[in-house]
């Protein structure tokens, strides 16, 4: 995941007021705040090659821009099914998938199912689905996709012009979504996209849902499963968001620990220093890296990648092991060849181009700045961010300057719900332990409010919702779940019920092969 003072105790109370009103509502018809049920959806066949071939069916789910307007103005959430090959007499239901952000694009998700072992998706439904604002979806929220382009100022505010300059570019990208956002900006809420989750179920008939939800997506998972926890039948959150820090200190809590992530890629390339000749110890490797930032300064290598987005391709090296030595194999070629290829084929592919490429940014920011209330006032954000930037200089500032049009976002914030799972069935929790984006707090908070849920850690493991990806130790216990509901024993104290070996980093100079399937889902969850 990478926030109106003055006003919010007014705003509290509205929303309070308001939150009690529409539960009240929902309650008297049946948990939707809907009269009728919600239209069924018209399928076809899909036209996204992958879904095609997994015979999906595709469909657009028709819900309230304003759910506390149900007959008011209507938008298209665009949906895909995979049905189940089972015998109906074994079918399990349906199954809703998300894969985080938020804002990322969720309909290519309905393949997940073919991923789990032991063929114990095969007894559901699988539902993906690009919420509201996203992809598909209509109408889809872009603002300016020229905004992540090449030659942007350096993230670090050494100077005022620097600290100005994304000021300006923050307060810019606000306005510009304030115009193309319109009515939709004030209903990008998580609590939105959850009663919108709530009318696909409906749509397809459902009693109960099974939900799998990665990053963000446990959020999503969190809140509906509070507001409806009657409707939950099982759920599977990979990489859970602490509810308690929604979402300006969640991002303090991301910079420390990507800080601690970087340091830890640093001590794998340290490690094979004969292949990527980059040092010969983490601090070897850091100090390279940072001298490279600083030249990068003077002159973007290829002209076009400087201390911005050098730091924006390693960011994906605390996210993930995934890439660790392609990222490598780039910086090495730089600093050896002053071939700056590998690095800009890297940014790219995390940074498309294309008139609708801020997509995901944008419903990142709608979702993130109107969920809670965000600091208005600046002298907040530069003292706590230089504070943390002391000790963790990786991420700090590229995080502040990315989740900085909160500040004069153009849609009112609101009220975090208060997640809780006291009557929520069995629930299974996954992190590794040193996750950076979601950090491992979060699960032990998840699995104290869910107390019928079990968490599995992948021990000292850095990758952020790996499941499925091979982990034979994890991805069993998912299958097993799923098939049957049975969980690992839930344990005593503050930790976590099972243990795994994490997800392994990479052997040097090799890149990872991955069948079409799995590569398909690292692109869903990762971006890449």
């Amino acid at each position: 995941m990478r926030r109106l003072l003055a006003a919010a105790a007014t705003i509290a109370v509205a929303i309070v007021s308001s939150a009690s009103g529409a539960r009240a509502a929902d309650e008297r018809s049946g948990g939707t705040g809907y009269a009728r049920a919600a239209a069924p959806i018209a399928w076809t066949a899909c036209t996204d090659p992958t879904l095609r071939t997994h015979k999906a069916e595709c469909g657009f789910l028709s819900v309230p821009l304003d759910h506390s307007r149900p007959e008011g103005e209507k938008i298209q959430i665009a949906v895909s099914r995979i049905k189940h090959t089972v015998p109906d007499a074994k079918y399990q239901g349906v199954a809703l998938v998300n894969p985080g952000g938020p804002g990322a694009k969720g309909r290519g998700l309905a393949v997940l199912g073919s991923l789990v072992p032991k063929r114990a998706g095969a007894a559901y439904d699988w539902i993906g689905f690009d919420p509201r604002g996203v992809g598909a979806s209509k109408p889809a929220l872009t603002c300016d996709s020229d905004y992540t382009g090449y030659n942007r100022p350096p993230y670090v505010p050494t100077t005022k012009q620097i600290e100005a300059t994304w000021l300006e570019r923050a307060e810019g990208y606000a306005k510009a979504c304030a115009k193309a956002g319109g009515k939709l900006l004030e209903h990008l809420k998580t609590l939105d996209t959850v009663r919108d989750m709530d009318l696909l179920r409906q749509a397809l008939n459902a009693r109960q849902i099974t939900y799998y939800g990665f990053s963000y997506g446990t959020y999503l998972g969190q809140v509906y499963a509070t507001r409806y926890p009657e409707r939950v039948r099982r759920m599977v959150l990979d990489g859970n968001v602490n509810p308690t820090r929604v979402w300006y200190d969640s991002n303090l809590d991301q910079d420390r620990a990507f800080d601690r992530n970087i340091k830890v890629y640093f001590g794998w390339l340290a490690k094979h220093h004969r292949v990527y000749h980059l040092g010969r110890t983490a601090r070897e490797v850091q100090q390279r890296y940072y001298d490279e930032q600083q030249k990068l300064t003077r002159k973007p290598a290829g002209g076009v990648i400087g201390p911005a987005e050098l730091t924006d391709v390693f960011l994906q090296a605390g996210y993930y092991t995934f890439g660790w030595a392609d990222i490598a194999r780039a910086f090495s070629a730089w600093v050896r060849e002053q071939d700056a290829s590998g690095l800009r084929r890297l940014y790219d592919a995390n940074n498309p181009r294309g008139e609708d490429a801020d997509n995901n940014y944008a419903v990142y920011l709608g979702v993130q700045c109107t969920d809670a209330p965000w600091p208005q006032s600046w002298t907040k954000w530069t003292s706590d961010n230089w504070e943390v930037h002391r000790k963790a200089p990786f991420e700090t500032w590229a995080n502040a300057w990315y989740n900085a049009p909160c500040r004069s976002w153009a849609a009112p914030s609101g009220v975090p719900v208060t997640v809780s799972g006291e009557t929520v069935p069995p629930v299974l929790l996954i992190s590794e332990s040193l996750d950076a984006a979601t950090p491992f707090a979060g699960s032990l908070e998840v699995r104290k409010r869910f107390p019928r849920s079990v968490l599995v850690e992948g021990v000292g493991g850095t990758t952020h919702s790996g499941s499925l990806y091979g982990n034979r130790c994890v991805d069993d216990t998912i299958a097993d779940y799923l098939a049957t509901g049975k969980l690992p024993k839930r344990v005593g104290g503050e930790r976590s019920d099972k243990r795994c070996k994490p997800i392994a980093p990479p052997e040097p100079g090799v890149t990872a092969k991955r069948a079409p399937e799995r590569l398909q889902l690292q692109r869903l969850i990762t971006g890449r």
